[in-house]
């Protein structure tokens, strides 16, 4: 049984920052420097190639951290309202119907 978790570890935003610094400016590898810093070399590679969309040096197309944040953002919203419209439309079955409320509901 391995020893690692399946949690990933999450790291501030200076921290990544800091270590895509190094990795940029170090003569080490990427996978030394992670062993160094206790990161996993994967990990550390993605940040410094998003450091590098978000700095205009990415492949055509990629996201910026920014454009992935508004995009979550977004995507977040679009599910919250299509929750309310879905329950707005259960409610709203018998409006416009044509029938009567039950006489328990009709006022006099």
């Amino acid at each position: 049984m391995s020893s690692k978790s399946n949690m990933s570890k999450r790291y501030t935003a200076e921290f990544k920052r800091d270590a895509v610094a190094l990795a940029l400016s170090s003569e080490k590898t990427v996978t030394e420097l992670a062993r160094d810093l206790g990161v996993s070399p994967e990990g550390l590679r993605g940040w410094v190639k998003q450091a590098k969309v978000d700095r205009g040096e990415g492949p055509a197309g990629a996201l910026t951290t920014a454009e992935r944040e508004e995009l979550v953002r977004l995507r977040r919203k679009v599910r919250e309202q299509e929750a309310t419209i879905e329950v707005l439309g259960k409610g709203g079955h018998d409006r416009g119907s044509g029938k009567r409320p039950p006489s328990s509901l009709r006022t006099r």
